[in-house]
């Protein structure tokens, strides 16, 4: 999950920087859900069930969603890029057959006493292949079964130690522009 919560953030760099609360954000928002392929269809699979027509209201500012369908828009907008990203994504991080780096930091062990404290580093991997491709699949479609089995396939490339890595802080990886 670490690998996609990274993939997430990456994704937020390149959309909307504008919150949904604001009416630049929602009337970006809006107007990527409608013009993109697939967007209504978002928008219906993120619960937002209105008329056309309140829609169009809120595309032409005449109204203001409420809360909890603002919250809907913004989870469509962003499913939608992360979906319409997919294929630039598995480009980017499959770097021609060359993979991507990742980077994994241990569990923050600040609190643990000294004695159960343990000496794990930082570890650096190069992943390449099909696993960029498998990643951004199950990313895009929240699968975490299949996430979990990716990390373990990662975590098995460590060699050793790779138990102390199962759960971590966060993973760092570059995705290139």
């Amino acid at each position: 999950m670490a690998m996609a919560i990274h993939l997430d953030s990456e994704v937020m760099k390149r959309g909307i920087k504008s919150p949904v609360t604001s009416k630049r954000g929602l009337a970006a928002r809006l107007k990527y859900l409608m013009e993109k392929k697939g967007g209504p269809n978002a928008m219906v699979e993120a619960g937002i069930a209105v008329k056309p027509k309140t829609i169009q209201n809120w595309v032409d500012g005449k109204t203001v969603p409420r809360p909890d369908n603002l919250a809907k828009i913004d989870a469509a907008y962003w499913a939608l890029k992360g979906h319409n990203l997919g294929p630039r994504l598995k480009e980017l991080l499959g770097n021609e057959g060359l993979g991507t780096e990742i980077e994994i930091y241990p569990v923050d062990q600040s609190q643990v006493p000294e004695k159960y404290k343990r000496e794990i580093n930082v570890r650096k991997i190069h992943l390449k292949g099909d696993i960029w491709d498998d990643f951004v699949d199950a990313w895009r479609d929240d699968d975490v079964q299949m996430l979990d089995e990716i990390w373990d396939e990662v975590l098995n490339k460590l060699d050793s130690n790779y138990d102390s890595y199962t759960y971590v802080q966060h993973v760092g990886f570059a995705v290139p522009q």
